[in-house]
């Protein structure tokens, strides 16, 4: 049965809708112009001025000398963690986009943080049936190919230190963690996590890791689709563009790690 389902919630309020994604946009990709904003919400440069002015009001963002905006003091601890990311970020679009224009398929990277990953970029495929686009997005790390991906990566102990110790109250949903021990090691073996229809009804994804220069996973990149298109005979084809994808990746974080000491 499919679980965490992201659908847009019947009494979703439009401003509030459009003022979060400006704040994940000046979280993930960095500071951004009235224009840029409303170009990116597809709204008028009014709304989108008052947008980031009630940003602005909360100290989720603050404006700077050339009038762009940038994160404020609410997310500025979470703003120079999220440096690192704005690095990953920038070397996978490359990557990614050859990923989609490859398998035709959307196409995303995620980093973990704990027990969920989010997802800091996605690029949607072109067919009229597709998976949508999840940037910004947070699932729990064992429900998404991603994140079995990067779990995967973690020892047995630092597994059980990480799911052992929630809260008594916790309502997240709890894995069994031998199954998910048994998960991880055929992960492990393939280097590859298949999700079929573990966290949205109606998706299939596969993930494959990104690694540093020392060999630690960082992150995940993964291809998204409809069911109706998954079978066992596009799997192979589906991996090696991951493969592809995620060594480039991995190269073009290198090169900027390079070019940043000389």
């Amino acid at each position: 049965m499919a679980k965490s389902m992201k659908n847009p919630p019947a009494y979703g309020v439009t401003s509030v809708d459009h003022a979060l994604q400006l704040a994940v946009i000046l979280q993930v990709e960095g500071p951004l112009t009235v224009s840029e904003a409303a170009r990116r919400l597809g709204v008028a440069r009014s709304s989108a001025h008052r947008l980031l002015s009630t940003l602005v009001y909360r100290d989720f963002a603050v404006q700077n000398a050339d009038r762009s905006y940038r994160v404020g003091p609410v997310l500025e601890m979470a703003a120079k963690a999220q440096s690192n990311v704005s690095a990953l970020r920038s070397a996978a679009l490359g990557p990614l986009q050859t990923l989609v224009d490859t398998v035709d398929e959307t196409a995303n990277v995620t980093i973990r943080t704990g027990r969920t990953v989010r997802f800091i970029a996605s690029i949607e495929c072109r067919q009229a049936l597709r998976v949508g686009n999840r940037e910004g997005m947070v699932f729990p790390a064992h429900q998404v190919s991603g994140g079995l991906v990067m779990l995967a990566a973690l020892s047995d102990d630092e597994l059980t230190a990480l799911y052992t110790h929630l809260p008594a109250d916790a309502t997240e949903d709890r894995p069994d963690l031998t199954e998910l021990r048994a998960e991880l090691r055929a992960v492990r073996r393939s280097g590859v996590a298949v999700n079929l229809e573990r966290s949205e009804r109606g998706v299939v994804a596969i993930g494959r890791g990104v690694t540093d220069t020392s060999g630690t996973t960082i992150a995940a990149v993964s291809v998204s689709l409809p069911s109706v298109r998954y079978s066992a005979g596009r799997v192979k084809k589906l991996v090696a563009a991951l493969t592809v994808a995620a060594d480039s990746v991995s190269a073009a974080l290198d090169e900027d790690g390079r070019d940043s000491r000389h």
